[in-house]
């Protein structure tokens, strides 16, 4: 019974919904978090689930605020719902203080709505994980939340489906010293790297933010630019 039972614990110490919601998350499509010296970027595979989907409705990489970014891995509802709820403490916080979010306060409080998913009745874990990108005055940012409830920053991390393998070419390739333009290729070497077919343009999504705090998605044109360095 435990097996539906969200806030049973199971005879070994886990909450099996939980389980399953982070088995969800990785079998969403591969996204990549890299944090620069001077930056921080995300990239995502981007495939619709139809051939007969308009493309151009179909997005992974998120404003939250104009200095923060996020992409998700698991499912388009949850991390929509998420979005919007993300969205909404920018905004509160913008008014209130008169001055844009921290990342950490809006992750803090973005997980802890994750968090209460997991522990409440009537509803159900978010089956999505999230890697946020923001620059504040304490420099650039990259953070994970993940369906439990629980995130960290750092340097550099990967959710989806490819994440050991891309996460063991981070762990080679990273270095604390990377310039942004350097952390946008070394991203882009790390999608490539589980891809399935020819990685294009068209089938990826990459997000940049850096230090005049806004956060940008690269267009089709730019993102070409860098593939073709890095062929």
């Amino acid at each position: 019974m435990t097996d539906f039972s969200l806030t049973t614990f199971s005879s070994k110490g886990k909450l099996l919904q939980i389980e399953y919601a982070l088995l969800a998350a990785s079998k969403g499509e591969t996204a990549i978090g890299l944090k620069a010296r001077n930056g921080v970027v995300l990239a995502v595979e981007k495939q619709p689930p139809n051939p007969l989907v308009d493309e151009t409705s179909y997005t992974k990489i998120q404003n939250i605020a104009g200095h923060v970014g996020a992409v998700y891995a698991g499912l388009a509802p949850d991390f929509r719902v998420l979005l919007q709820k993300a969205r909404k403490h920018a905004q509160v916080y913008q008014l209130r203080y008169r001055e844009p979010v921290l990342c950490s306060n809006l992750c803090r409080e973005t997980a802890q709505i994750v968090q209460e998913f997991t522990q409440s009745g009537g509803v159900r874990p978010f089956g999505v994980s999230v890697l946020t990108a923001g620059y504040d005055d304490d420099g650039p940012h990259l953070y994970q939340i993940d369906p439990s409830g629980a995130y960290y920053e750092w340097k550099a991390t990967a959710i989806g489906r490819n994440t050991k393998n891309a996460k063991s070419f981070l762990e080679k390739r990273y270095k604390a010293d990377l310039e942004l333009e350097d952390a946008i290729q070394t991203t882009l070497l790390t999608l490539k790297e589980g891809f399935e077919g020819t990685m294009t343009a068209k089938n990826i999504e990459v997000g940049i933010v850096k230090s005049d705090m806004v956060f940008r998605t690269l267009t089709e044109a730019q993102i070409k630019d860098y593939l073709d360095e890095s062929a």
